[in-house]
């Protein structure tokens, strides 16, 4: 049986906001970039929170040119965070960015975050993209150094969401889980795994989101129109993790 449709993005006459959010490795637009883009643009999301964004020659302008291809724009990140970045759809009012780089661990990979507050109607929402280390303790710290950025964004209702390079079971994972709601785990919905495309066989990528918001459907985007095997197989080496969402109005 195919996967149920998730909500489409709307606004409620309450002045609620449903919106989708998608969590994307994207292995630095390596791979084929046309298959990616159209898995992004099938999704239809709202907030694209994008992990590994080109960082090197002429990174903004590929950047740019996967929005433009995939229906949205750069919100914010990339190089500037180390990878993380977030792209938007043109439903979404933005109020502020921030790019932050994390505490440098000498011989290891520069780590950041991709920061945002954005409206959709009356409804706003901070927004963070993340990847965390490869290496346990310091993953962990990241961990704790996200929940602080994001209650420092000063909004009511956050989504947070990236590569955590370890699965629910590990310290890390579940220091978000324990202060936020894990998106698949509240209302699993499509695929669970998310690593590797060929051979999914552990979830190490999430969408989490503060108490208030309400999760309707959460993973991965199987067998929705547009989102083919061969693209997800072709995009890059990550699945890509859909959520959708309802913010509360003020």
């Amino acid at each position: 049986m195919a996967t149920p449709l998730l909500p489409n993005s709307r606004t409620e006459p309450d002045g609620s906001a449903v919106i989708r959010v998608l969590s994307y490795n994207i292995r630095s637009m390596r791979d084929d970039t046309a298959a990616l883009a159209r898995v992004i643009a099938a999704c239809a999301p709202d907030l694209v929170l994008v992990q590994e964004a080109p960082r090197f020659f002429r990174w903004r302008k590929k950047l740019a040119r996967l929005a433009a291809a995939s229906g949205q724009v750069v919100l914010t990140g990339g190089a500037t965070a180390a990878g993380p970045a977030i792209l938007c759809s043109l439903r979404a009012t933005v109020e502020r960015t921030q790019d932050v780089l994390l505490p440098l661990t000498p011989g290891l990979h520069r780590r950041g975050l991709a920061t945002a507050v954005v409206r959709f109607g009356g409804a706003r929402l901070g927004v963070v993209s993340c990847h965390l280390s490869l290496q346990k303790d310091e993953r962990h710290t990241q961990a704790g150094l996200l929940l602080d950025r994001l209650a420092g964004l000063g909004a009511e209702h956050a989504v947070a969401g990236g590569d955590l390079n370890e699965r629910p079971d590990g310290p890390a994972f579940r220091r978000l889980a324990a202060a936020l709601r894990d998106c698949r785990a509240a209302v699993p919905w499509g695929g669970e795994f998310t690593s590797t495309p060929a051979d999914p066989h552990q979830r190490i990528d999430a969408v989490f989101a503060t108490k208030g918001i309400e999760v309707l459907g959460c993973g991965v985007p199987l067998d929705q129109p547009g989102v083919t095997e061969t693209d997800l197989r072709a995009a890059t080496d990550h699945l890509p993790v859909l959520a959708a969402l309802r913010i509360p109005a003020p």
